[in-house]
């Protein structure tokens, strides 16, 4: 088989395509490819489909394709020319090719596959491409996976925020708890943050939403009671940030008991921050003496965290009417518990307490969105920073998003 013939095959040109030469460059490691298409032939226009004779050809381009034996392949072809008489003139479509795009889809598909299992600078290494190329090829595949998917609207929505960079710069995170996938992103955590996302949905998809997990931010409630019908009973109130409220609690008063027992020259809650801030079995085994030794003595808090703890029952039952009566009592129990940072949280989790009860109603919770928003830091950390906003959220879509990133090629059934 000639080389041109080989070539043919590799980049699964078919008429009126065909490849004119193929050049090897030893010393450089290269090989070249020009690619030259059949006289006579009739074009689509690539925005009607109109079939139209040739107009001209642009400039020479050339793409980077998959290496060959490990030199480096350019394909090189002059692009022809239409002139619509409704569009104007326009280069057409190639087959190896997208518009714009300096790789062949082979390459771009290999990049694509890379990308995912690496970080950006592993990939820029292991493809021998630059940071601009790279992430050209992340956007593109980012722009034609959304371009792919279906607008079917979730029912099930996780609301979280995560941090962008040092400063307090955050940005919004919508995902579909039922896939696992992020949806929308917007910057802040403002309820025009999450605003944002709604307004995008129809009236039928905002009904058709079933349940919202979130934390207690006002803002995100806001958006939520503005846009979804029936909020009252879809805002599901994640019971990590929940306990996050009474785990906060119990490290003031434990705090506040530390600086009360050195007045006395007594060390006895000396070295016991981490002790308490672990649910009881979740306890790393080297705390465990030191942590019964202190249960066992008369202390606020571990008062405070036997209150803390008990908490967490309410989302063990089944039935609502039985958790309400366990709530009553509970909070009872940290009213009059008479720790201030106690009573503070009970307080404020009872102005919540509609969102905490909707667990019962949907039995969702943020754990697939607190399980993406790490992934997102590990892409941050990664990557050591992006340039821009914009750079950071395609690089979570590409990642978080589910889309369909790869591009269709001649190897496709």
């Amino acid at each position: 088989m000639h080389d041109t013939e080989l070539y043919r095959h590799l980049l699964g040109l078919s008429p009126p395509w065909s490849v004119a030469r193929v050049e090897l460059d030893v010393s450089g490691q290269q090989v070249d490819v020009w690619v030259e298409h059949a006289k006579g032939t009739r074009w689509a226009c690539p925005t009607c489909g109109r079939e139209l004779g040739l107009y001209d050809h642009a400039a020479e381009r050339v793409w980077r394709h998959l290496d060959s034996c490990q030199f480096a392949t350019q394909l090189h072809a002059s692009v022809p020319r239409v002139e619509c008489p409704e569009h104007g003139v326009h280069q057409v479509k190639l087959p190896w090719a997208e518009e714009r795009s300096r790789f062949t889809l082979l390459f771009e598909r290999f990049a694509i596959g890379v990308l995912l299992e690496t970080d950006l600078s592993g990939a820029m290494r292991i493809l021998r491409i630059g940071w601009d190329a790279a992430f050209h090829i992340m956007e593109r595949a980012v722009a034609r996976g959304k371009l792919a998917k279906k607008s079917a609207a979730p029912t099930l929505l996780g609301v979280d925020e995560t941090s962008v960079a040092k400063g307090q710069r955050y940005v919004t995170v919508v995902c579909d708890l039922a896939h696992g996938t992020v949806e929308h992103l917007s910057e802040h955590r403002r309820a025009e943050s999450l605003g944002s996302y709604y307004t995008t949905l129809s009236d039928d998809e905002l009904t058709s939403i079933k349940a919202v997990s979130m934390d207690m931010h006002a803002p995100y409630v806001k958006a939520t009671r503005d846009h979804v019908p029936g909020w009252h009973r879809k805002i599901v109130f994640d019971r990590f940030h929940v306990m996050q409220q009474l785990t906060k609690a119990v490290d003031l008063v434990r705090k506040a008991e530390h600086r009360a027992l050195l007045d006395k020259d007594d060390r006895t809650l000396v070295g016991s921050k981490y002790v308490w801030l672990y649910s009881a079995e979740n306890l790393p085994a080297r705390y465990n003496e030191r942590f019964e030794e202190l249960r066992a003595l008369d202390l606020k808090t571990s008062r405070a965290w036997a209150i803390k703890e008990h908490l967490r029952r309410l989302w063990q039952f089944r039935r609502l009417s039985i958790a309400k009566k366990y709530w009553r009592r509970w909070l009872d129990w940290a009213l009059r518990s008479q720790l201030p940072p106690i009573v503070r949280a009970a307080q404020t989790l009872q102005r919540h307490i509609g969102g905490i009860f909707g667990f019962f109603e949907n039995r969702v919770t943020n754990a697939i969105t607190e399980r993406i928003n790490g992934t997102i830091q590990r892409i941050k950390r990664a990557a050591h920073g992006y340039r821009n906003l914009g750079n950071f959220m395609t690089a979570i879509f590409f990642h978080c998003g589910g889309l369909q990133l790869y591009p269709p090629t001649h190897t496709e059934a």
